[in-house]
């Protein structure tokens, strides 16, 4: 269900970008009655994933863990649980790999090259990138991480991926041992 949300958000910016686009009236009535019902069908995904979650103890238990986390809002809650079920069962590093937001080495014999990110799962790269972004100034332990390796002289974009893992790290450990959101606890 998270793909067909995916396809019909994709085709409603579609639309817009293309009703924007548009002299004729005509076709601008068109594209609106798609808009309106690619907006509709939205709206009806999204509550059949609630009902899903809302149907499923573990997945609702789940779902009150990452809501706790400031910035995490129901669309990424509904991405990181139909998306990413090994959440809590895997270690940090593996999980970091697992998304495409551990450093990976492009060494070759006495040559150190650049650490890149990237592969994995990028659906749920794509839905924990505005949470982080907002993390990265409301939420005080990813704010004093970011802002530390920004001060050490990382570029900004390599600390927020770096929050990001660091996010994604936090969520593994509170899915895993069933916690919410307790910013003490968290402050390493």
């Amino acid at each position: 269900m998270a793909a067909w949300v995916r396809q019909v958000t994709k085709l409603l910016v579609q639309e817009k970008n293309r009703l924007a686009a548009t002299i004729s009236k005509t076709i601008q009535k068109m594209i609106r009655q798609a808009i309106r019902l690619y907006e509709r069908q939205l709206d009806e995904l999204r509550l059949r994933q609630h009902e899903l979650i809302a149907a499923n103890e573990d997945a609702q238990a789940e779902a009150r863990v990452i809501a706790s986390v400031p910035g995490l809002g129901p669309a990424s809650v509904n991405v990181l649980i139909a998306e990413l079920p090994e959440l809590g069962e895997l270690n940090r590093q593996q999980i970091a790999r697992l998304i495409g937001v551990a450093p990976t080495n492009r060494d070759s014999g006495t040559l150190r090259g650049k650490r890149t990110t990237g592969g994995g799962r990028v659906t749920v790269r794509n839905a924990l990138y505005m949470p982080t972004v907002v993390a990265k100034q409301y939420n005080p332990t990813i704010k004093a991480f970011y802002n530390r390796l920004v001060a050490a002289g990382k570029p900004k974009m390599v600390a927020l991926i770096a929050s990001m893992r660091k996010l994604l790290s936090i969520l593994n450990v509170m899915i895993r041992d069933g916690q919410t959101w307790n910013p003490p606890q968290q402050i390493t």
